[in-house]
């Protein structure tokens, strides 16, 4: 993004990139953002499932990203968007949606309905947002993980506690970094056992085997 002053549209018209290079809830620790972070080319759909680890790093910055825009925006309580909603995986997949669809009813390429249409269903996803806020427990000064139901056979799920939240800030981009390092791990010991099976495949069949047969 160019830094001349003169090039910036009015605070009105700011995007959630423009907007972010801004405000306190930036994170410098996981380098600068620009208009171009979110989705290079046309959105996709992101399933979180499938990510790798330097790209779910960068989903959970462009979606946090929005996230903070979105809700300043349109003024959203607590009970819409919580501070902890990052620790919640049915609001990951909640907000998460709706990012996408704001990305591609705002393309420059898409017509000029389409941003009714966003309006539309984010009324609907707000709705939504609502029942799992309730759902989950979790609120503007405390948090609590999500309360598991166990099936017969199942054992007993484990009790849920309400945790102080004292800097939403600090909490985010430490769970970031646990994410992301959890799902390195993963791949390390994903291809690691890819190295393995290579190295089994590629063993002489015939080596240490008795050269008179025997």
């Amino acid at each position: 993004m160019m830094n001349d002053d003169t090039t910036r549209p009015p605070a009105d018209e700011t995007t959630p990139d423009d907007e972010g290079q801004q405000d306190e809830w930036e994170d410098e620790e996981f380098g600068p953002t620009g208009p171009d972070d979110d989705a290079p080319g046309p959105p996709r759909p992101v399933n979180w499932n499938l990510l790798l680890a330097h790209d779910l790093e960068q989903e959970w910055l462009a979606l946090n990203r929005w996230v903070e825009w979105v809700r300043r925006k349109y003024a959203l309580p607590a009970s819409v968007i919580p501070p902890l909603w990052h620790r919640h995986p049915a609001l990951k997949w909640e907000l998460s949606a709706p990012h996408l669809h704001w990305l591609a009813a705002y393309d420059p390429e898409q017509d000029a309905s389409a941003a009714i249409g966003w309006h539309r269903d984010f009324a609907a996803a707000r709705q939504r947002l609502r029942d799992w806020v309730a759902a989950s427990g979790t609120r503007l000064d405390r948090d609590r993980p999500d309360r598991q139901t166990a099936w017969p056979g199942e054992p007993p799920a484990p009790p849920v506690e309400d945790i102080p939240i004292t800097n939403r800030r600090e909490d985010f981009v430490a769970f970031v970094i646990e994410q992301v390092a959890r799902r390195k791990a993963a791949e390390d010991a994903f291809f690691a056992r890819l190295d393995d099976a290579d190295l089994d495949i590629d063993a002489d069949p015939d080596e240490g085997a008795d050269p008179e047969g025997g």
